[in-house]
Formats: structure tokens, C-alpha cells, sequence
């Protein structure tokens, strides 16, 4: 019995939001073919000239404008950035530090003490069940 493996394919949408690129800004052929895994892979670990200066210059898209701000995505449309932004723009946009900048990156920051808090708590939980559950079981 043989097997066949089919060529598992992602449309242009997925394999740019993977390669964390702004699809708009990608060469027609990529935006007007099928990706299949291996060719993701091989894009991942020896990126093209055109990869390497979207990640570089951008446009870049909303998660990645994002990350490179310290807000999350919901903070970036509440600042009324909602087009994909250069380097260029998001580094100037980091030196004008407007408030509504400031003010979502405090929140980021609280829900990142948030995240860290309840993480220890469920763990402080895990660890005192285990420890009930090993004198149980003696």
C-alpha cells in the first residue's frame, strides 16, 4: 500500500501573514499564487531580496506596526492608526511619542504585570494541588 502525501498549499493572505509582511506590498507572483509549505520554508530560512526589505522597510501590517510600537492592535486603531505603516513612519511616530502612544503602551504594559501575575497564581495553584495529590498518594 502506498501512500500519497498531498503538497499541503496557503493562499498568498496566509503565507504573508506568516512571513509577517503586509501582502499588498509583495511582487504580483506571490500575491497571485499558491504557497505550498516547503516553499514557506525555504522563503523562512533564505529570505529573497524583496523579503529582506519589506521586513526591513515595510509597508509593514497592523501586528507588526504593533509589536514594533509596544501597543497591541485594538490600541493602534484606538490612535487611529489603521494603514500599514513604513520603519520610516513608526520610528518617527516612536520620537513624536504622542499621548495617545504613552497612554497604550501603559496599558500594554499593565496587561503584560496582568498576564505575569496570573500566570504565577495558577502556578502557585498547580503546585499546591501536586503536592496534595503526592500525599494522597502515599
Amino acid at each position: 500500500m502506498t501512500s500519497h502525501q498531498s503538497t499541503q498549499t496557503m493562499k498568498p493572505a496566509t503565507a504573508a501573514k506568516k512571513l509577517g509582511v503586509y501582502l499588498e506590498a509583495t511582487p504580483a507572483e506571490f500575491q497571485e499564487g499558491v504557497v505550498s509549505r516547503s516553499e514557506l520554508s525555504a522563503l523562512q530560512a533564505d529570505p529573497p531580496q524583496w523579503l529582506q526589505e519589506l521586513r526591513r522597510n515595510g509597508p509593514h501590517p497592523r501586528p507588526v506596526v504593533a509589536a514594533k510600537l509596544g501597543v497591541s492592535i485594538a490600541g493602534l486603531a484606538r490612535g487611529g492608526v489603521t494603514e500599514p505603516l513604513t520603519t520610516e513612519q513608526i520610528e518617527a511616530l516612536k520620537q513624536e511619542s504622542p499621548e495617545w502612544l504613552q497612554r497604550e503602551r501603559a496599558t500594554q504594559a499593565e496587561v503584560r504585570k496582568e498576564a505575569v501575575r496570573i500566570k504565577e497564581k495558577n502556578a502557585e495553584k498547580n503546585a499546591e494541588k501536586a503536592a496534595k495529590d503526592a500525599e494522597r498518594a502515599e
